[in-house]
């Protein structure tokens, strides 16, 4: 009922991004001992926003680009920094509890504008 409300959809956007970035850093974590590997980090939400511009149509299931990162590559040539996964990871995490938060208190405000019972 509510899901085609152009509100919701960013709160989803933001959500699947979030998680797309949490997926990244898992694998860079991974990664992190494999000689040669490149680190990869999700595009900027902004970014992702303008790409796929949330159009009405329900097969716009695009997910995030993923980019190699500009950190410094170690000499056996990988570029996983340890440190900027976790802190990668843990933002991810953040704004998928956030995507999730809102998006429930906003479903309490129409359900409550409607007279419906929470």
């Amino acid at each position: 009922m509510f899901a085609g409300l152009p509100l919701f959809k960013i709160y989803d956007a933001f959500a699947r991004h979030a998680s797309e970035s949490q997926a990244v850093s898992a694998q860079n974590i991974a990664h992190a001992s494999q000689p040669g590997y490149r680190a990869l980090e999700v595009e900027p939400f902004s970014e992702f926003i303008a790409r796929t511009s949330l159009s009405t149509d329900a097969t716009n299931e695009q997910a995030p680009r993923r980019l190699l990162t500009s950190d410094m590559v170690s000499p056996n040539g990988n570029s996983v920094s340890l440190e900027a996964e976790l802190l990668r990871s843990v933002a991810a995490s953040d704004q998928h509890q956030l995507a999730m938060t809102v998006y429930a208190k906003s479903m309490d405000l129409l359900r409550g504008a409607l007279g419906k019972r929470m």
